[in-house]
């Protein structure tokens, strides 16, 4: 008896780690666990994603395969181009209008880790300009998501940007994805997309 307990107990602990570990969303070589929305350009180049309008200058959207719900989310981006982009969570697409909460990627003064909801209510919450500061212009910033049931927070360069209580988003359910805003010019880089689930 004693004997069927440890082993329950060992195997308890080992699914614990299992989901406590983080899981790299972005293997370095190509889009595998990702699918493309739209005609704008998504590819992997010196093992970094990048994100360039096409001739379209539309709408894109690089989704995960994969539904997330409660998770803690990093990754790193570099404006090559006009960086208007963004991080959406618990979403999802019909075409390229997506329904969700993004949490923004944006030139200077144009409020990055500020959350926008999508073809819905507009802005949520944005950062405080002290804050806008954080964000780096022209080298590589990295962001962190947190997600747990009705809150979001985001954090910038170590720095926190914004805590957002929502019910809405409490109830959302869906994948993950990356933006590229309309109007043509954009080009963003992305580099160790981690994500834990909570």
């Amino acid at each position: 008896m004693r004997n069927i307990l440890l082993i329950f107990l060992i195997f308890s602990s080992q699914i614990g780690l299992a989901q406590n570990k983080k899981i790299s969303l972005f293997n370095g070589s190509d889009l595998t666990g990702w699918k493309i929305n739209g005609t704008e350009k998504w590819y992997v180049e010196n093992g970094e994603l990048v994100c360039e309008s096409g001739p379209d200058k539309q709408y894109g959207y690089l989704s995960t395969d994969s539904s997330y719900y409660n998770f803690d989310l990093t990754l790193e981006f570099k404006f090559e181009a006009n960086g208007n982009s963004g991080v959406f969570i618990r979403s999802s697409i019909e075409g390229t209008k997506i329904s969700g909460w993004q949490v923004e990627v944006a030139p200077p003064g144009e409020h990055s880790g500020g959350i926008y909801e999508s073809y819905g209510r507009g802005w949520l919450i944005l950062p405080k300009p002290e804050d806008e500061k954080m964000l780096n212009a022209t080298g590589w910033n990295k962001m962190r998501i947190r997600v747990l049931n009705n809150e979001v927070t985001s954090w910038l360069n170590g720095n926190e940007m914004v805590h957002l209580k929502d019910d809405k988003i409490g109830e959302g359910k869906g994948f993950i994805a990356l933006q590229i805003h309309d109007g043509g010019g954009i080009k963003v880089r992305w580099k160790n997309i981690y994500l834990q689930k909570l």
